[in-house]
């Protein structure tokens, strides 16, 4: 499906589409950040869940799609990524997948997490590759690919990749300073921009993509992009007392244009997406347009759909 430039999105919301389930031990507590891939012509949804130590993993399920709804084979749900070795940057957890297919391998660009510290949890940017069609994956380094830097000191999260004409491209989540201390601090963090060659070793240009809207807004993540012919659109978590999905489009692939105000989609009156809406990924599936994201909780609630309406 493509849009014209600009469009005011109207979303149908469906429902959930996955909740967590205690007979599957990677995903037992939330069904959180997801991505959909195709391997093979199949749609595969990839997910992040949490086990019962509340320890994040990523797996995978069928996708199907019938007359322009969604679901998932249950029984088809599988492991693929799990927490890296004690003391390692992603020891506690990794989710966030994002999947680029090049030249014949699959890179997942992942979240790796640390628990424990006054901060509560730090987090980095990692990437496992896989050279078997996904059917396993292993760390392209031990450590992360967007590690510390004197710039950056206090970590990186979720990101999007892409590649095109210049070499590739990504959009990531950079963490700034904590705001307060103890159990209450909150965590700090807006979009912005790196470059590769090989889509391993990144170069960070400090540009800032997207960035705080007002002073009470302290959270701008899990950058979802998606090429449409000549405008690239660029959805994204943002926080200031809840989380709500964020909208912004660029003409040049570098350049965005915030434009909250026709994402589309908004908390329900009531139900299991009430409180907060976040972690959205927009994909074309034979002819529709969805986007899936999580409610309330993080996630603990579940993983839903909704359609693109035309207008």
């Amino acid at each position: 499906m493509t849009l014209d430039p600009h469009p005011s999105f109207r979303w149908k919301k469906c429902g959930v589409l996955l909740a967590p389930s205690p007979e599957v031990d990677w995903c037992i507590s939330h069904t959180g950040p997801s991505f959909v891939a195709s391997f093979g012509g199949k749609p595969a949804l990839f997910v992040t869940g949490r086990d019962s130590g509340n320890c994040s993993h990523i797996g995978l399920y069928e996708l199907n799609w019938t007359s322009g709804e969604l679901s998932v084979t249950q029984n088809s749900a599988r492991k693929v990524f799990s927490p890296g070795e004690l003391g390692a940057f992603d020891e506690s957890g990794v989710s966030y997948p994002w999947i680029v297919c090049h030249e014949g391998r699959i890179f997942m660009y992942y979240v790796g997490w640390v628990s424990g510290g006054r901060t509560r949890f730090q987090n980095y940017t990692g990437l496992a590759i896989s050279d078997d069609g996904g059917a396993t994956f292993r760390r392209a380094l031990r450590t992360p690919i967007l590690d510390r830097t004197q710039e950056e000191p206090f970590g990186s999260g979720s990101c999007a990749v892409w590649v095109d004409q210049d070499g590739w491209k990504m959009i990531y989540t950079s963490f700034e300073p904590w705001i307060g201390d103890g159990p209450q601090a909150r965590p700090c963090y807006r979009l912005k921009e790196a470059l590769s060659d090989d889509g391993i070793s990144w170069r960070r240009t400090g540009r800032v993509v997207i960035d705080f809207a007002h002073p009470d807004e302290h959270i701008i993540g899990k950058p979802m992009v998606l090429r449409d012919r000549d405008v690239t659109r660029l959805w994204y978590s943002h926080r200031g007392a809840a989380y709500r999905i964020g909208y912004a489009e660029s003409t040049n692939g570098q350049d965005f244009i915030r434009m909250d105000e026709r994402v589309g989609i908004h908390v329900s009156a009531n139900g299991w997406d009430s409180e907060m809406i976040e972690y959205a990924f927009v994909f074309d599936l034979n002819g529709d347009r969805f986007m899936i994201y999580n409610g309330n909780d993080f996630g603990k609630t579940g993983l839903g759909y909704a359609r693109l309406e035309p207008k």
